[in-house]
């Protein structure tokens, strides 16, 4: 795989951590005009909110829940051109409360794709490997054009009008199973979520599902983000825990992580998150739980380094950490590539 072209990934991808003031504010400091922004409350428990350019402002989603998308008044209400603004909803702008918000960038409210059976609506960027995709299921199989220019490695969906759960397909799961990103299931089978037509994997243009198979009624409108992999920026892998305390399994990225996500597959366990702007050092303590409306979990008995080169995870427990023996995918995006122009230096 050729290196990136991207020198400065939080031109593509950045954390930015704000308090709330209850009222309205425009937060700044993101770096590029988000497509995609996913926000938590850290300080006490909340759902967690994503809202994106094609759907717009105010149209929100909730990754901790099976709901459909209804409108948030008050809440995510402009993308702007360094970050977002805010009104004073609680969920995303309480007074004194403390947030996260993690920022993609794609290309704006997209434009339609014709690459399959159905018409998409796509907002890509294909130097960052990412993309936001909107269609309308019609209770059958169905091909979609993500407009990545080359196969996903993760793929994220959700219907918008009915409330069914959020569908996971990642490369290293093996393209006939899912994970439901509300909820803490192992791997569960079943090819008609991503490679129905007799087991087709995802192209570099096109991916396969079966909407009967996970929409009510079989019939709604849709959301979609697919990830590819470029080096020296993103890396969609997985790796086998070893359950030894303080010196637990290293994933190697190929960068210093700015953001990761983890989760169990041979077994039952919660969806974790880390981020490069909670803890400035390592051990990094701080986590938030994706499938969870919990506050931000810190403390030193779960932690991970982030290395210039990859992942270090420190502690274990019994399910969700550095467990002996657990198979584990995760996502990555950096803050620093290894190589290149702009090469990362230890944490």
């Amino acid at each position: 795989m050729a290196y990136t072209t991207i020198k400065k990934p939080s031109d593509y991808f950045n954390t930015k951590l704000y308090t709330g003031n209850g009222g309205t504010q425009s937060i700044t400091g993101v770096g590029f005009q988000p497509d995609l922004v996913w926000l938590k409350e850290r300080s006490q428990a909340e759902a967690h909110v994503l809202m994106d350019k094609i759907r717009g402002v105010t149209k929100r989603l909730r990754c901790d829940q099976n709901s459909a998308e209804d409108t948030l008044a008050n809440s995510l209400t402009a993308f702007d051109s360094d970050g977002f603004s805010l009104g004073s909803a609680g969920e995303v702008n309480e007074n004194s409360q403390t947030y996260a918000s993690w920022n993609w960038k794609a290309n704006g409210a997209g434009s339609a794709n014709t690459d399959g059976n159905v018409t998409s609506t796509v907002s890509v960027n294909t130097t960052s490997g990412f993309s936001i995709v909107s269609w309308s299921s019609n209770g059958a199989e169905q091909s979609i054009g993500h407009g990545l220019g080359v196969a996903p490695k993760m793929i994220i969906m959700k219907t918008r009008g009915t409330a069914d759960g959020w569908i996971v397909g990642h490369k290293d799961n093996g393209w006939g199973y899912y994970q439901v990103l509300n909820g803490d299931n192992a791997k569960i089978s079943d090819d008609r979520m991503f490679s129905p037509s007799g087991g087709s994997d995802p192209t570099n243009s096109l991916w396969w599902t079966n909407s009967t198979a996970w929409v009510s009624g079989g019939s709604t409108n849709c959301i979609a983000y697919c990830f590819a992999e470029k080096t020296g920026f993103s890396k969609f892998g997985s790796y086998v825990s070893n359950g030894v305390s303080g010196d637990g399994t290293f994933v190697y990225t190929g960068f210093k992580p700015a953001f990761v996500i983890h989760k169990r597959t041979d077994s039952a366990g919660d969806w974790r998150s880390w981020n490069n702007k909670a803890d400035a050092f390592n051990q990094n303590d701080k986590s938030i739980f994706p499938n969870t409306t919990a506050s931000e979990y810190d403390t030193t008995s779960v932690g991970v380094d982030f290395l210039s080169n990859g992942i270090k995870w420190r502690q274990t427990d019994t399910t969700n950490n550095n467990p002996s023996g657990g198979t584990f995918i995760y996502l990555a995006f950096a803050e620093e590539p290894l190589i290149g122009d702009n090469p990362a230096t230890a944490r």
